[in-house]
């Protein structure tokens, strides 16, 4: 019996050296780190997710942002010629060695930033953009608010310390609300999943560009973001990365190599798919409601998902979940099909695990005055009788 007890004794104290070796091995590596599912903003793992770090040349994505939605805005085009100016020239750190009056279409400066992170080629785009970095630097601050980065504060558009020592700070959840707008952006992620990029490729083929970002040859899934170094922020990166419909963006800040990054945002990664998995609700076009449009025709229209949607769950767990539809009211027609009039958002207790817009199936037209007055006629007839 002493004996039986000892080896039961012992069998717990490894299940629980192991049950917290496991624990530990869960903790996210860095100084803050924060892993999302983009589309239905569910939280997985967070570490000091609301401290406002130096992030370095994750700064970019801000400055790409407000670069692309100019070119879909129809302000800039990808074929407009950038003029390096001495200021532009002359920044350190990555750089495509820009000389001061040199030009370059648009284009190939984004991936120059994208791909290469050159501080010059930020600045001379900022200045076409803002007609300073000053300037465009108020246009980073001012999107960061718009898009609820509380935490956010930038000084430039290169991530680069400023001679007074200040520096371009997020936390790590500002920097993963940033990419999650920023999948949404077009053109954006086709700069950012580029690993290799030839710059000057009609004169000299000088620099050729590798992205920072190894994931992108070494992580099934991974298709962007950025990374960022200086000796006050380490090594960080943001990264995004989608199996099975599942997508994942991954931050990780403070790192002392660029081995230690990888591998902390592997960790992350790998936490997400093991544990999540994507399921398909509504496939594209299904109708979950229908709305009554009385001066319109048709007079009920039905309303569907627009494109495939997909919950968040965890694996081998039964979910209990509730479907909640939010309509818009007092639509008057024509509603165009396509139109956006309503919500639908899928909720396990208080959390949410999916929401997508609904539309309309077929566009609604105006009803004519003698139609209107017909069916108002038809309706007084039902009634009396």
């Amino acid at each position: 019996m002493h004996r039986t007890g000892l080896t039961r004794w012992i069998a717990a104290l490894l299940c629980l050296l192991v049950c917290q070796g496991a624990a530990k091995a869960m903790e996210p590596a860095g100084r803050a780190a924060y892993l999302m599912d983009p589309y239905s903003g569910r939280v997985f793992l967070e570490k000091a997710s609301e401290e406002a770090l130096p992030v370095a040349s994750i700064s970019k994505l801000m400055t790409l942002v407000l670069i692309l939605e100019a070119v879909e805005r129809g302000e800039l085009a990808l074929e407009d010629l950038v003029t390096a100016s001495p200021f532009a020239a002359s920044k350190r750190g990555s750089r495509i060695w820009l000389e001061a009056g040199e030009q370059l279409p648009l284009g190939e400066l984004i991936y120059a930033i994208a791909v290469g992170s050159a501080n010059d080629a930020a600045v001379a785009v900022a200045e076409y953009m803002a007609g300073s970095e000053k300037q465009f630097v108020e246009l980073m601050n001012q999107r960061a608010g718009e898009l609820g980065l509380s935490s956010t504060r930038f000084v430039n558009c290169t991530g680069l310390p400023e001679e007074d020592g200040s520096h371009n700070l997020m936390s790590a959840k500002d920097a993963a609300l940033l990419a999650r707008h920023a999948l949404t952006v077009p053109l954006l992620m086709d700069y950012v999943s580029t690993y290799e990029y030839t710059m000057r490729a009609d004169t000299t083929k000088i620099p050729v560009l590798w992205n920072a970002n190894k994931l992108l040859r070494r992580y099934y899934g991974v298709d962007g973001m950025k990374t960022g170094f200086t000796t006050e922020a380490g090594y960080c990166m943001v990264a995004t990365a989608q199996r099975e419909n599942l997508r994942l963006i991954a931050v990780t800040l403070g790192h002392k190599s660029e081995e230690e990054r990888e591998t902390a945002a592997r960790a992350l990664l790998d936490y997400g798919f093991r544990k999540y998995q994507s399921l398909l609700l509504y496939p594209q076009g299904t109708a979950v409601s229908s709305m009554d449009c009385a001066t319109g025709s048709p007079r009920t229209v039905q309303v569907v998902v627009p494109e495939d949607f997909h919950i968040t769950v965890e694996r081998g767990k039964e979910v209990d979940f509730v479907t909640v539809i939010t309509l818009e009211k007092d639509l008057r027609p024509p509603i165009q099909q396509g139109e956006t009039v309503g919500a639908l958002t899928v909720l396990y207790q208080d959390e949410i695990l999916g929401t997508t817009s609904l539309t309309v199936a077929e566009t609604v037209r105006r009803l004519s005055f003698p139609a209107l007055v017909y069916r108002l006629a038809q309706a007084l007839a039902q009634a009396v009788f």
